[in-house]
């Protein structure tokens, strides 16, 4: 069971990350600096990303790595590591989080999935893959680590979203 915490705890910060873009839409001081990250660009008549990926978001989601990361190794972790390693790896769990979402988007626009619409599993797994990949940069992650990351975030996306549904944040429940 402790595997599973930690493996739970590891990745907190780039599970909030890939939350905070909605947050950060809404904060009246961020809610106009909206541009996207494709700057309009287009391939092929269509976006590369879409305007639901902005620098706002990107930008806010690193902030909230790093805070999430710092928080646990301030308040909760005993850990020996320095604090610039842990902002280190709480930026690349954000960062990495916040691009796997941006390639999803790409392909996802390439296969004709509107903006908005689900595309199953793919929504729910990118933030990980992502987070995983530039956090491996910085630490080693065994193949049973990874593991469990996947099906812990993966079900954890699956009931935020349904709760983002029921509450009103989501138009849809996937």
């Amino acid at each position: 069971m402790n595997e599973w915490w930690e493996a739970f705890w590891f990745f907190l910060p780039a599970g909030f990350a890939n939350m905070s873009p909605i947050l950060a839409a809404r904060l009246p001081l961020l809610r106009h600096w909206g541009t996207p990250i494709d700057f309009g660009v287009k391939y092929k008549g269509e976006r590369l990303l879409g305007a639901n990926k902005t620098w706002r978001g990107l930008l806010f989601g690193v902030l909230v790595g790093v805070l999430v990361a710092l928080f646990q190794y301030r308040f909760i972790a005993s850990s020996a590591e320095s604090v610039g390693f842990i902002v280190l790896v709480g930026a690349a769990l954000g960062f990495g989080a916040l691009v796997g979402d941006a390639v999803e988007s790409y392909f996802k626009r390439r296969s004709q999935v509107p903006a908005g619409e689900s595309w199953f599993p793919f929504d729910q797994t990118d933030y990980i893959v992502g987070g995983v990949l530039f956090a491996s940069l910085f630490v080693s992650l065994g193949l049973a680590d990874i593991l469990r990351i996947t099906l812990i975030y993966f079900g954890l996306h699956l009931m935020m979203s349904y709760v983002g549904y029921l509450t009103g944040v989501k138009k849809r429940p996937i």
